[in-house]
């Protein structure tokens, strides 16, 4: 059958499965959004507040669902608006197809209005971008970008589609295919680095094994959880790898690095082997890269051959899809046993727990009710800063895919786009964003977004009046010169949720949260929660940068005021 590019765009979206796109229009995508709309019963659409919101919600779908998520924009403006959420996508590994339209191709490089190489733009930021002049190319190509997004270690990849090639006039033949599914990448695993990563496991006397987000991304919770009982070791994660692993399960000890648990980071710096599954060892989990894990050989499993000895050197590594590596070795290996070990880990929990004030409202407090009420089934996203960190600390992950954040490029704003994607691919399941005021500002909003689908997502903002992790820092390191962090202006978060069309709550004591928490979390309606914190709660345990993780310390530590 013949079709238009707008008609072979919609096509291929159905090709794929995909059920839900996330976007804006605008002039040069008109054509697309036409088709779009006379196959709405099909492919639903969100229109968000802003081009970034769109990137943020397919991200967090594609995170919470595991598929492609897809975000549209319109060409200029439109298209640069999307360039932190691919850069978001792209730092944490998350598939996702942005489809962007440009000024027909007798336009280009003319300065022609709302005229941008967005696919120029993106090239660092994309695992392959394309431009499609030629209509004839279009349906190979948009195949083409959803297989490169979810094969191997997935990533987002863009797609510009000049005007003319979308004409409703311009058609070309078109035949349906089927996708085949993406096959887990197993070629270079050789059964001597699997025989090889055995003999180090079953020779060391104390293992430790580290989490990362390739074993989300990798859907390997059961191997892991088999590979960790027959290795017998302590197991900590990064953030990406929050929920690989039971965070109930008496082995866990909790997230490493600059805000990890004291008992992970020394566990790390004094274990004989580390074990790293599907991590990439950024700065913020190993401070003084020279000084990690330095008493420890280090095996480090991972789809990226460019992570092997990229920021940390291993002794022996094995490349391929972490479920697929973990599959053989449990196959291979014996069980162990490290009863002294894991006794001294055990010890190190008791002489080191997490704690916060009680005299006071604080967000640690909130995380750790939303918990309790939550039963810890909900879906937690969150901004960035001490939002995410206490969310990350004080919420217990049981299952992948259930913590949603901005790690590596650690992008405000993230976190409410995102809870919206990650509702609507996972609707039985609750889902709340957990931000700070400074966060909540940038892309706010998209709570109009939520409240225009009547999606119940829960917009928790723990409203200290500051950038809280930048004073942090200004606290400890600045000799307390706030340059330029203080919020505590006129702006009334409960009033602005209500004339979005949200209903909202204001939590100024310890006493109101379970309440307003239970009420909230029974409502079928978008809800913001605005909960008022001191300004000088602080993010503890910490290292400071450029330090060793085994230098972690707590308020108590320096006797801060």
């Amino acid at each position: 059958m013949e079709l238009s590019g707008a008609q072979i765009v919609i096509e291929c979206l159905k090709e794929q499965g995909v059920d839900t796109v996330f976007g804006y229009p605008g002039g040069a995508i008109l054509n697309i959004y036409d088709e779009l709309f006379k196959h709405k019963d099909e492919i639903r659409h969100i229109l968000t507040s802003h081009e970034q919101g769109a990137a943020h919600a397919a991200d967090g779908y594609a995170r919470a669902t595991g598929k492609v998520g897809v975000c549209l924009a319109t060409s200029g403006p439109g298209s640069t608006n999307l360039v932190t959420g691919i850069a978001t996508a792209y730092m944490d590994s998350v598939p996702l197809v942005a489809i962007t339209a440009n000024v027909a191709v007798d336009y280009l490089g003319k300065d022609s209005f709302q005229e941008v190489d967005i696919a120029g733009v993106t090239m660092p930021i994309t695992k392959h971008n394309f431009i499609v002049k030629d209509i004839n190319k279009l349906a190979d190509t948009l195949r083409r970008a959803f297989r490169i997004a979810k094969t191997g270690r997935p990533g987002p990849v863009l797609v510009d589609i000049t005007k003319d090639v979308t004409a409703p006039a311009n058609k070309v033949e078109f035949t349906r295919v089927d996708i085949p599914p993406v096959e887990r990448s197993a070629d270079q695993i050789t059964q001597e680095d699997l025989e090889k990563a055995v003999k180090m496991i079953t020779k060391s006397e104390k293992p430790f094994i580290l989490v990362g987000g390739g074993a989300v991304i990798s859907d390997a919770y059961n191997e892991l959880k088999e590979f960790v009982d027959k290795v017998d070791a302590p197991v900590a994660d990064t953030l990406m790898g929050k929920g690989a692993f039971d965070g109930t399960d008496p082995r866990y000890t909790g997230m490493v690095g600059m805000h990890g648990t004291k008992y992970s980071n020394l566990g790390i710096t004094q274990c004989d082997l580390l074990i790293a599954i599907g991590v990439r060892f950024s700065d913020r989990v190993t401070g003084n890269a020279k000084k990690f894990a330095r008493n420890a050989k280090i095996l480090h499993i991972d789809i990226d051959p460019a992570e092997i000895n990229k920021n940390v050197s291993s002794d022996h590594s094995i490349v391929g899809d972490v479920r697929e590596v973990l599959k053989r070795l449990n196959c291979m290996l014996n069980k162990q046993e490290h009863k002294e070990w894991l006794a001294h880990i055990a010890d190190l929990k008791a002489m080191y727990p997490l704690n916060y004030r009680n005299d006071i409202l604080t967000g640690p407090y909130i995380i750790e009710k939303i918990y309790e009420i939550t039963e810890g089934k909900a879906i937690i996203t969150t901004e960035v800063g001490q939002n995410q960190m206490w969310a990350a600390q004080y919420y217990k992950y049981t299952a992948p895919r259930t913590f949603i954040t901005s790690g590596g490029l650690g992008t405000m704003g993230y976190g409410l786009g995102a809870s919206i994607g990650a509702k609507i691919g996972r609707p039985d399941v609750k889902v709340i964003n957990i931000a700070g005021d400074g966060c909540f500002r940038m892309n706010m909003n998209e709570l109009a977004t939520a409240t225009r689908y009547n999606i119940p997502i829960v917009e928790l903002v723990l409203n200290n009046r500051v950038l809280g992790m930048v004073r942090q820092w200004q606290t400890l390191f600045y000799g307390k010169r706030y340059s330029y962090t203080d919020l505590n202006d006129k702006v009334d978060f409960v009033k602005l949720a209500q004339a979005m069309g949200a209903r909202a709550y204001r939590i100024t004591k310890t006493d109101e949260v379970e309440d307003v928490l239970k009420e909230v979390l029974s409502l079928n309606e978008p809800v913001l929660v605005d909960c008022i914190i001191d300004c000088d709660e602080k993010v503890w345990p910490m290292v400071a940068p450029g330090a060793p993780i085994e230098e972690v310390f707590t308020e108590e530590d320096i006797n801060i005021k």
